[in-house]
């Protein structure tokens, strides 16, 4: 079958022909029909992402496709049954065997392209927003890279939830995007100050950042009292440090998230996320935002729009 894959860090993807995997115990074999990129792809890449696999490896975290094969101990999938899954590695390939308990029915009202985009970039932001930082009806909610494939979820899912988004994003272009998928308030982050315009409107209660560096500092200073902020990737490249004593001051919380943890320690927080998001997705409440979608032999071109930060939204590799 053919895979997209890493054979040497920080170099572009190869297509490699390798074996059909087979379905061992706990998993299933997936006829992958679309796979999720994501920013966390470029850090693999790199070699600088939280979990890091052995070279060769096949990139692409999540995916959509349909089961051909079941192992032993595992109940509720079928073969014939669509699935997506948050896999980590695996989904720039025909083929990938992946843990039944990572997936996930894929409703028949939702399209391959919508599934592939949808567990991540929406996981990503009702965990933080609804079960990590409890944000509520009212609240003023500051998003930072807000076009992008997660933050775009979260000014949705934020004015879903009855907050009033402040969406940070570069250019014209990409805050017309925001604002289409329900912004209140626009901040270009190449020529606004963001800290100014946050105080002005009142002060942020809940911060969603996936940026890090200078935005994130210029938030903090923004901050209502016991706001809640979210750090959740730093596309910037700068880790912020944070000053204790601004904590101190205004009885300010940092939460710390990684989506992908929980399939971990606590995979249950995920499945309970996913059927609520489920249930708004069938009822149009929540309208995934995908820029582009390319086939397998253009994954690295794939890439490309997302290091350049050319798409808005979420970019999707078709595989079949």
């Amino acid at each position: 079958m053919r895979a997209m894959q890493v054979t040497e860090l920080g170099q572009p993807l190869s297509m490699q022909d390798i074996p059909v995997p087979d379905a061992g115990p706990g998993q299933v074999v997936v006829r992958v029909h679309t796979c999720g990129l994501n920013f966390g792809d470029l850090l693999i890449i790199k070699g600088t992402y939280q979990e890091r696999p052995k070279v060769p490896f096949t990139l692409g975290m999540e995916l959509c496709g349909t089961v051909t094969a079941v192992g032993e101990d595992v109940s509720g999938l079928a073969v014939g049954q669509r699935v997506a899954a948050y896999c980590g590695f695996d989904a720039l390939a025909d083929y990938a065997a992946i843990p039944a308990s990572v997936c996930v029915p894929v409703p028949d009202e939702m399209s391959d392209e919508h599934a592939a985009a949808f567990l991540i970039a929406y996981g990503t932001s009702h965990v933080a927003l609804d079960y990590k930082a409890h944000l509520k009806k009212g609240e003023r909610l500051l998003v930072l890279g807000a076009s992008g494939g997660v933050g775009l979820t979260a000014v949705e899912l934020g004015r879903l939830m009855g907050a009033e988004v402040i969406a940070v994003a570069r250019g014209p272009e990409k805050l017309a995007v925001a604002k289409a998928a329900g912004a209140d308030h626009l901040i270009d982050s190449e020529t606004d100050d963001i800290r100014e315009i946050v105080k002005g409107l009142g002060g942020a209660d809940v911060v969603y950042d996936p940026i890090g560096g200078d935005q994130f500092k210029a938030a903090l200073r923004a901050c209502r009292p016991e706001a809640r902020l979210i750090p959740l990737g730093f596309a910037s490249g700068e880790v912020p440090q944070i000053p204790a004593n601004h904590l101190l001051v205004k009885n300010l919380t940092v939460i710390g998230f990684y989506w992908g943890g929980y399939t971990r320690v606590n995979p249950r927080v995920l499945t309970d996320s996913f059927r609520v998001l489920t249930d708004w997705y069938v009822q149009g409440k929540i309208h995934p935002h995908v820029s582009n979608v390319l086939p397998l032999d253009q994954a690295n071109e794939a890439l490309d729009l997302l290091r350049t930060r050319k798409a808005t939204g979420k970019v999707v590799v078709r595989i079949d």
